[in-house]
């Protein structure tokens, strides 16, 4: 096993204890805990919120998968995963204040980028004495902090636990098989074409492409201020464009790439991925949403760059369909 591999196994193995714990941003005895948001404010939480309204996908899809789909009573427009989510109501951060009073929320969960662009809707929901938390991971161990603050809000804190430990389980073993590979493939993982961005170092995306045995080609990118998305360039792409093997891109609503638009770009034709069409992409649903899909994602990734070591069954249990994640913690015992 490589010495990567070994540090990202071991670093694993003690997620699982360090998470284990209670997370640095809960603290509090008995009944009582003070969760601390993205944004600082501190709620206090003595019972487990009973009628939630999610604004953000990975939300909506982590309360689902750790069992408390019942808590939720609205969901932002667009839900595409579980399919159980288009049957509930929709809310979204441009309706009126009226329609989400209406529906008696205890908690509304959002994200940063709701905080900033609509701090008039979200200031007039706590004036109404809503709660109104602001979450969105950007790291590994932050996903981890993430699902257990959402366990904490649910009442769910130990189906958060074991979706932490399940999780580095597979990922780790992955991990092992991955680092037994002898030639591996360059990557160039693109975030946002159009501006020539890719992804931070340490950032999920990243973290699936490494997990997978991929070998990151702009391991040098420096994230733009708080996020997870780096400028690179095209004359740093086109620098590094006889070592790129596979060209990979996420395809979302930040990035809708296609074949012959990378294919076209210009200067493109000299990236030895392009030339031998080894161009690939990847729902960003997958990579950048801290959810448990973030497995499929490296699962996906992995298919792609090594399909010989992805069909190997031992490799293959480690992968469960993406269907199959929407209630992905195991039923736990009462009491």
């Amino acid at each position: 096993m490589s010495r990567f591999a070994c540090i990202f196994v071991v670093c694993l193995a003690l997620a699982v204890l360090l998470f284990a714990i209670p997370a640095a941003c809960t603290a509090g005895t008995g009944r009582t805990e003070v969760i601390v948001d993205d944004a600082g404010r501190r709620i206090v939480v003595t019972q487990s919120f009973q009628r939630i309204i999610s604004l953000y996908g990975a939300h909506t899809e982590n309360l689902f998968a750790l069992g408390a789909a019942k808590h939720l009573i609205g969901v932002s427009p667009n839900e595409s995963f579980p399919a159980q989510a288009r049957n509930k109501p929709v809310y979204a951060y441009h309706d009126d204040l009226e329609k989400f009073l209406a529906a008696r929320p205890d908690l509304v969960l959002i994200r940063p980028m709701i905080d900033r662009g609509y701090a008039a809707l979200v200031h007039r929901l706590e004036r109404h004495g809503i709660i109104v938390v602001s979450l969105q991971p950007g790291t590994l161990d932050e996903m981890f902090a993430y699902w257990r603050t959402l366990g904490r809000l649910t009442g769910k804190v130990a189906e958060a636990d074991a979706m932490v430990q399940r999780f580095t389980q597979s990922a780790a073993r992955i991990a092992q098989h991955t680092a037994a590979i002898a030639h591996k493939r360059r990557v160039y993982f693109e975030a946002i074409h159009d501006r020539m961005r890719t992804f931070a170092p340490g950032s999920m995306p990243i973290f699936a492409l490494e997990t997978a045995g991929g070998i990151n080609v702009a391991s040098d990118a420096v994230p733009r201020r708080d996020t997870t998305i780096a400028d690179f360039g095209k004359e740093r792409i086109l620098a590094r464009a006889a070592q790129i093997d596979v060209y990979l891109a996420q395809v979302g609503p930040m990035n809708r790439p296609t074949r012959a638009i990378i294919k076209n770009e210009t200067g493109f034709g000299l990236i030895r991925a392009v030339r031998e069409d080894q161009v690939f992409f990847i729902d960003e649903q997958l990579v950048a949403r801290p959810t448990p899909r973030l497995l499929a994602g490296i699962c996906r990734i992995g298919r792609i760059l090594y399909p010989h070591v992805f069909d190997d069954p031992a490799v293959v249990q480690e992968c469960p369909a993406t269907e199959d994640m929407a209630a992905w913690v195991s039923p736990l015992p009462e009491g």
